[in-house]
């Protein structure tokens, strides 16, 4: 791997992504001033891109999403937009420990010394890489919270006991967990969130929240 650029991260606070320490928050050099990628964590990654000075003379700019579109932060143009600006996004389920998988979200025209800097920051923290091009959502959680939503749904409608689904996909697919018990252990309301700002987004029924994950909501869970 070839050396990993000099970055600073600058936490905007309330992310869920480095709950705790992490090679990524250790290994930075603490001078935004000098470094030559900045990474923006927390909630409010977008308005400290938007306040971080000399963004556009860095290698590369990372900037934290959610359920939120790149170019919500950094503007669209017929689909030439790109720079030296990428988002990604921290796999993590509910209250789980945050998964090793980045996406790394990158637009038509970013730079590739901006993607090949980015890489080497994140792969040189022990993360593992994904690229994908720009939209509403993230790739895991199209693909998951659909079948999340299922199962609560026949959970729902009687097909069989919590118990007895989990199993079945834990030994017919090989899942080390099944479905509900994953969702109970991190957190129905947070999925109820992830997959309302989907729905929203996106307006597929198949990510409008189950019904036991708005109650899991409303009741604070």
């Amino acid at each position: 791997m070839a050396d990993i650029p000099n970055y600073a991260v600058i936490d905007s606070g309330g992310g869920r992504s480095f709950p705790a320490p992490h090679a990524l928050l250790e290994g930075q050099s603490h001078d935004v001033g000098a470094a030559e990628v900045v990474v923006l964590i927390g909630s409010d990654a977008g308005a400290a891109l938007a306040a971080l000075r000399n963004a556009s003379a860095r290698r590369a700019v990372l900037v934290e999403l959610h359920g939120d579109c790149l170019g919500e932060h950094t503007g669209e143009s017929a689909g030439r937009e790109g720079s030296n600006v990428l988002g990604f996004a921290r796999f993590r389920l509910g209250d789980g420990v945050p998964s090793d998988l980045v996406e790394l979200v990158r637009q038509p025209h970013t730079t590739p010394d901006a993607l090949a800097a980015a890489r080497q920051v994140l792969e040189g923290s022990g993360l593992q890489v994904a690229v994908c091009l720009d939209f509403q959502g993230r790739i895991i959680d199209k693909l998951v919270r659909p079948y999340y939503n299922a199962a609560l749904r026949r959970l729902d409608e009687g097909l069989a006991t919590a118990a007895d689904m989990d199993l079945t996909l834990e030994l017919g697919l090989g899942y080390p967990k099944g479905p509900i018990a994953l969702l109970e252990a991190t957190g129905l309301a947070h999925h109820c969130d992830v997959t309302q700002n989907l729905f929203e987004r996106l307006g597929d029924p198949a990510f409008a929240p189950a019904r036991r994950a708005q109650v899991a909501k409303r009741r604070g869970h």
